[in-house]
C-alpha cells in the first residue's frame, strides 16, 4: 500500500494521555511550552539552539503537517486528558517505508517532566508502530549524556545497539557530542 493511503486515526490514547498529529493553529501552545522549558530544551535539542519565534514555531507545525498528510513524519502533539493541557511533542521520524522502520522522538514541556508522560506516551507508540503502521524496526536517538532520554528508551524495553561518536553538535554549545542509538522490535 502507499504510504498516502495509510489511515492515521485522530487520536492515540494511554490512560492519562492523548496524543494527536499536529495541527495548524497549535503554534502558540507549542511556542510556550518551548519558551517555558527552553534552558531545558536548549541543551539537547536542536530546534531549541535559539530562543523560539512564534511565526516561525506555527511555521514549522504547518510545515510538519503537510509532511504527516502525505506520511512522510508524523509530528504528534501528547496532550494530559484530564484538562487538555499541552504536555510535549513526539512522533514518528526518519520513516523508512521501504525497511520498514522509524526513529520515535520526543521532549516534554519543562512543567510535565518527570511524571511519566513521555514514557506512557512512547510505550504506546512503539505498539502502534508495530501493530498499524508495520514497522519491523524503531528507534530512539539520544545524546549519551542526557541521561533522562536515556532513561525513556529503557524504560520502554528499548535495547542500546551502540553509540556513534563525535556525531553531531550539542545545540548549546557546538560541541561535540555522541549518540546513542536504541532500537526495539516487533514481539
Amino acid at each position: 500500500m502507499r504510504p498516502i493511503l495509510r489511515d492515521f486515526p485522530e487520536r492515540i490514547e494511554t490512560e492519562r494521555l492523548y496524543i494527536r498529529p499536529c495541527l495548524p493553529g497549535d503554534g502558540e501552545e507549542v511556542y510556550a511550552a518551548i519558551e517555558d522549558s527552553f534552558d531545558a530544551l536548549h541543551e539537547w535539542m536542536p530546534f531549541a539552539k535559539e530562543r523560539p519565534v512564534l511565526d516561525e514555531v506555527e511555521a514549522n507545525i504547518r510545515e510538519s503537517y503537510a509532511k504527516f498528510v502525505k506520511r512522510e513524519d508524523f509530528r504528534l502533539h501528547i496532550y494530559r486528558k484530564e484538562d487538555a493541557q499541552f504536555v510535549g511533542s513526539t512522533g514518528f521520524h526518519y520513516v523508512r517505508w521501504d525497511i520498514p522502520k522509524c526513529e520515535i522522538g520526543y521532549w516534554a514541556h519543562q512543567q510535565y517532566a518527570g511524571n511519566g508522560y513521555i514514557s506512557e506516551a512512547v510505550r504506546v507508540l512503539t505498539e502502534f508502530a508495530f501493530a498499524k503502521l508495520g514497522m519491523r524496526r524503531v528507534e530512539i536517538q539520544c545524546d549519551e549524556e542526557n541521561v533522562n532520554s536515556r532513561h525513556v528508551a529503557e524504560a520502554c524495553g528499548y535495547e542500546l545497539e551502540g553509540i556513534m561518536k563525535a556525531d553531531s553538535m550539542k545545540p548549546a554549545d557546538g560541541s561535540l557530542r555522541n549518540t546513542c542509538i536504541y532500537a526495539n522490535f516487533p514481539k
